[in-house]
């Protein structure tokens, strides 16, 4: 159930910055919405419901009995799966806190009022796992689409199929070449540098696929991800690059891949469409703290560094910025992403989100809606994205490890909550873990809960 109260319930940083001048918020008026074929799309939960009986534990607040076994703090995919599981599993009462105006963390997607085409609010979210628990559970809220994603690069006016595959090294260097002939040619120009001695991302990235590749696809692109030369760049950035010496051109190898059927929104809204949930939008988790901390467990999914004031540093992060645009043409670029790897293009791809849902066919054919992404470091305010890891974040990390393992009753999880790179399919088989281990022992078998989360 829902409070008409934030959005993701964390920390007081805002979503990512979306350059528009159409809004993908849903504000179209009355008419447009009803000329629109998103109906087709499940339509939001978010009406103010009246909250359903009592359950077990009791937290008086000012003067007025809540009614909740457990607090979760975010409802990105982390949080919506702890709440889901110990409200349907447990039974327990749930409450969820989020910052944001909608539920579903970085996932949440919504249909552009002049076109109605879905785009995620947040930049591309493809789903794709080998987990077979994972998949079996997301399928209880939602089917899946048969979408393959697939990436195209523009490099110096040519465009390239990602990752780098055989087709790739072909249409680069101008001939067909064997398999092992590739493989062969890659081998010899990567001898340029010795990776195991490599002093920084330039020579990682030559020493794993050569100095041509590497300059076509991997120095601009990655200059603009860091706004850094890749000379200054530490090595440790990249492990490996991979290299497919066939013509597989899927962008994931995983086993299960797929869009929601009708959309990120009406997935995640499913998972929280339970009697013994509450969730309350438009509530920053550190506006309210005192009436939770300390008296009932606490799952919280937010920035971790947010949690302890900052006390030992900000965490560093990437984040994007993106600009949305109307575009009067049915078709922009015939596929949903295009990245471009020239160093003096200022953004790193365009996504198109019609092609996410080719199925779609009420989507219009004279018009499409594209989203040029740019990457940059966070500043104070920005969305975090990706966790850089610099050595001195890895120091300030083992102190808010140390500080998470003291706080009574929360648990620290998700993206932003381990300072961790989590996919979608992670973050849920992570949040599954955490109940497995933690929580359903805790609440079904009286276990005591030990404080944490922040893992290595």
């Amino acid at each position: 159930m829902w409070s008409c109260a934030a959005a993701t319930g964390s920390s007081p940083r805002p979503s990512a910055k979306l350059h528009t001048a159409e809004s993908l918020r849903p504000r179209a008026s009355a008419e447009t919405k009803a000329s629109l074929a998103p109906s087709r799309l499940a339509a939001p939960l978010g009406q103010c419901r009246a909250r359903a009986a009592a359950g077990p534990q009791e937290i008086r607040r000012a003067g007025v009995a809540v009614n909740v076994d457990l607090v979760v703090v975010g409802s990105g995919l982390f949080g919506l799966t702890v709440a889901e599981r110990c409200a349907n599993d447990l039974g327990l009462r749930v409450l969820i806190l989020d910052r944001r105006h909608h539920v579903g963390g970085n996932a949440y997607s919504a249909p552009e009022p002049e076109t109605g085409i879905e785009v995620h609010q947040y930049g591309a979210h493809l789903f794709h796992t080998s987990n077979e628990r994972v998949w079996e559970y997301v399928n209880r809220f939602t089917k899946f689409t048969g979408y393959q994603h697939r990436v195209f690069s523009i490099y110096d006016g040519k465009v390239y199929p990602m990752p780098i595959n055989l087709a790739t090294i072909c249409e680069y260097f101008g001939r067909w070449m064997t398999p092992d002939e590739a493989r062969a040619l890659v081998a010899e120009q990567a001898k340029e540098f010795d990776s195991a001695t490599a002093g920084n991302l330039e020579e990682k990235g030559i020493s794993l696929i050569g100095r041509p590749l590497y300059e076509a696809f991997i120095r601009g692109y990655t200059a603009k991800q860091w706004q850094t030369d890749p000379r200054e760049l530490q090595a440790e950035i990249i492990s490996r690059l991979p290299v497919r010496y066939n013509f597989d051109n899927r962008y994931f190898n995983d086993t299960y891949e797929g869009l929601p059927v009708d959309g990120y929104t009406a997935w995640l809204e499913r998972m929280v469409d339970h009697p013994n949930i509450e969730v309350r939008l438009n509530t920053d988790f550190f506006d309210v703290r005192d009436e939770y901390v300390g008296k009932v467990p606490i799952v919280y999914t937010g920035p971790v560094d947010a949690y302890f004031s900052n006390s030992a540093g900000e965490l560093s992060w990437r984040t994007v910025d993106l600009e949305v645009s109307v575009q009067n043409i049915g078709d922009f670029q015939g596929t949903s992403v295009m990245n471009y790897a020239d160093e003096d293009v200022p953004f790193t791809r365009i996504h198109e989100f019609r092609h996410f849902h080719p199925e779609r066919d009420w989507y219009p054919k004279d018009k499409t809606v594209i989203v040029h992404e740019y990457s940059r470091f966070a500043e104070s305010g920005d969305e975090p994205y990706y966790p850089i890891n610099t050595p001195e974040d890895r120091v300030k990390l083992l102190q808010y490890r140390e500080l998470a393992k003291a706080e009574p009753n929360v648990l620290f999880g998700g993206r932003l909550g381990t300072y961790k790179y989590l996919d979608m399919h992670m973050a849920i088989g992570s949040a599954l873990t955490m109940y497995d281990n933690v929580l359903r022992p805790h609440f079904a078998e009286g276990v005591a809960l030990q404080s944490g989360g922040v893992d290595e």
